[in-house]
């Protein structure tokens, strides 16, 4: 598919276009002040459109319907799983980040294979590892990163035994240690068949149909109600041939593989995830508007190399798929160094671009503070609160410190704003209630807020008197040392 083949575009969707299916009331049922604001609110996905109670009326099914349609996402939403664990992979409204934002960030199923031992023997020095091993490190892989909490998501349940009663046995054991979601991987029906018959009903991903196997695949798909991923690795007309094909059969819920390829073929891979996604967005391709599934495990298939480098060789791969549009992912290193980059990125790219990153401003407490303990100042930007939280813990200081609002902006960036001011300060001070809990009133604002110190004991009507802290937090425990308890005994 080349670049040519993908122009011809189609209009944005406009306000205009969901205005005029609207039933045009003005109601305000809705919360909006007219019916336009509700559309314009529709088209940037601020609201759902359910929020609208006369278009749920029968007389307005047909507009309704047509209103879905009109505001569906160009990329299915597939959910694999069920329940609270389930996942939501695709759903993109948008080819890039910067036009709005990304929705369900890719999980990233760990594997294991039918041929693993369920525990290692330890007199067998070649098994290094066990299945139920391997899924304990799988879920106890955790990481607390600007106060979010990242893991991973999936196991993908490889057949390399090509037995379907060595499958289905290790798929049973596999669903009752762990209820995580599931993706069964084989190209042979029997041995599929075999593995759904026992995880059938927890609605795994089944991985995946070929032009070989697609009819087959299809009756399993259908008899469990479960998603399918086809796979034509490197032959994008293939995949949309198969789409239509699947499609055309009675399924909706689909995955494509368009192949990973390392070394070499790395960018082909790019390449054919990215055309596929501008099909989507360019032409509203609707054949080629499923997610996409990415197997950054076949950086351990080809090529040679010590585990150590291998495992940063997927590593690398899984980031560049992240970026171009993998909707899921498939890997095997369980290494934390490896994992923790392609996690951290995954949350730095799917959060949302106009929001910031932020905490709850107000009041917080560290150790066990008193009347005479200090009483610091900083923002609400998460990086920053939680570097400045980090410090204090590290240094074991007990005190009190209040998180002012600065919109999700960092300190320095705030004062330069004005987000910072010393009329928010002073707001901040009042709303916390800490005038209850110390018997002094001395305010440590941080370095970069140095130039605000004047203005704050003015707001405050020269009741409080302000310290300049350390610019950075990492000194903030050698500046309690040095300097707290102040010297100069300033009661208000």
């Amino acid at each position: 598919m080349t670049e040519r083949e993908i122009k011809g575009g189609i209009k944005e969707l406009s306000p205009i276009d969901v205005y005029m299916l609207l039933p045009r009331t003005n109601c305000k049922e809705c919360g909006e002040e007219n019916c336009m604001a509700f559309a314009v609110k529709l088209v940037s996905r601020e609201v759902p459109l359910e929020k609208c109670p006369p278009i749920l009326k029968k007389e307005k099914a047909e507009a309704y319907k047509k209103l879905q349609e009109l505001l569906a996402p160009p990329v299915r939403e597939v959910v694999i799983g069920l329940g609270k664990r389930s996942l939501r992979i695709g759903g993109k409204l948008v080819m890039h980040r910067h036009e709005f934002t990304y929705h369900n960030p890719p999980p990233i199923a760990i594997d294991v294979t039918d041929e693993m031992p369920l525990h290692p023997n330890p007199e067998r020095k070649d098994e290094r590892e066990g299945i139920i091993d391997r899924i304990r490190k799988f879920e106890g892989f955790s990481y607390d990163y600007i106060g979010k909490r990242l893991n991973l998501d999936a196991i993908a349940l490889r057949s390399t035994s090509g037995n379907p009663e060595t499958f289905k046995s290790v798929v049973r054991a596999v669903t009752e240690f762990t209820d995580v979601p599931l993706i069964l991987c084989s190209l042979d029906p029997a041995i599929m068949d075999a593995g759904l018959s026992v995880a059938g009903d927890r609605r795994p991903l089944i991985y995946a149909a070929t032009k070989e196997n697609w009819k087959e695949m299809a009756e399993l798909a259908l008899k469990y109600s479960c998603p399918l991923a086809i796979l034509a690795p490197n032959d994008l007309s293939l995949l949309r041939s198969l789409a239509r094909t699947l499609i055309d059969y009675g399924l909706n819920d689909l995955v494509l593989d368009p192949g990973t390829f390392p070394e070499e073929g790395i960018a082909a891979t790019i390449n054919n995830f990215t055309m596929i996604r501008r099909c989507v967005f360019k032409r509203r391709d609707k054949l080629l508007g499923f997610p996409l599934l990415g197997t950054p495990i076949t950086a351990w298939l080809y090529g040679e190399g010590s585990m150590e480098e291998r495992a940063w060789k997927e590593a690398v791969l899984a980031s560049m798929l992240i970026s171009r549009y993998a909707d899921l992912l498939i890997m095997h290193s369980l290494d934390g160094w490896a994992l923790l980059s392609v996690v951290i990125w995954r949350f730095n790219l799917y959060t949302d671009p106009r929001k910031p990153v932020s905490v709850e401003p107000g009041l917080r407490t560290f150790g066990e503070p008193d009347e005479k303990s200090p009483l610091m100042l900083t923002g609400n930007y998460a990086l920053t609160y939680f570097t400045v939280e980090s410090d204090i813990k590290k240094c074991g200081a007990s005190c009190y410190l209040i998180v002012a609002d600065t919109q999700g902006l960092s300190v320095e960036s705030a004062v330069a704003g004005r987000y910072l001011t010393a009329e928010t300060v002073a707001e901040a001070v009042r709303k916390s209630g800490i005038e209850g809990k110390i018997n002094h009133k001395f305010l440590i604002i941080p370095g970069l807020a140095a130039r605000l110190s004047g203005e704050i004991e003015e707001t405050l009507g020269g009741e409080w008197r302000v310290l300049v802290g350390p610019r950075d937090s990492s000194e903030i425990g050698k500046f309690l040392k040095e300097k707290w308890p102040p010297k100069l005994d300033f009661q208000g």
